[in-house]
């Protein structure tokens, strides 16, 4: 650093935006919490969309899930999974899958 050399520390003040959404037109708040997380990612724009909206957009991009129902291995009781399951492995439902993943005394 050089001798005459001034450190500028920029401090903003960040208040809660009332800002209008472009798709459905309800109004919704970027809070100053919201704004200084902007800011600190480097994002330069200010949200056009509600949450709702956007998170909307995200998830109509997703392909939906599909589901196989199955046996459970230990108990007999249906299970529903995500994967296709293979004849040479078992196939748990949650509560006993969980009860295996404990870790045993």
């Amino acid at each position: 650093m050089y001798e005459n050399e001034e450190i500028v520390v920029e401090t903003v003040e960040f208040q809660d935006e009332t800002i209008v959404c472009k798709d459905c037109g309800k109004e919704f708040v970027f809070t100053a919490g919201e704004q200084a997380f902007y800011k600190e990612k480097g994002f330069m724009n200010k949200p056009k969309a509600c949450k709702a909206c956007r998170d909307a957009k995200k998830n109509a991009q997703k392909e939906p899930r599909e589901y196989f129902t199955v046996v459970c291995s230990e108990c007999g009781g249906e299970a529903k999974v995500t994967f296709q399951p293979s004849e040479d492995r078992p196939v748990y439902c949650s509560a006993c899958f969980a009860k295996r993943r404990q870790p045993r005394d």
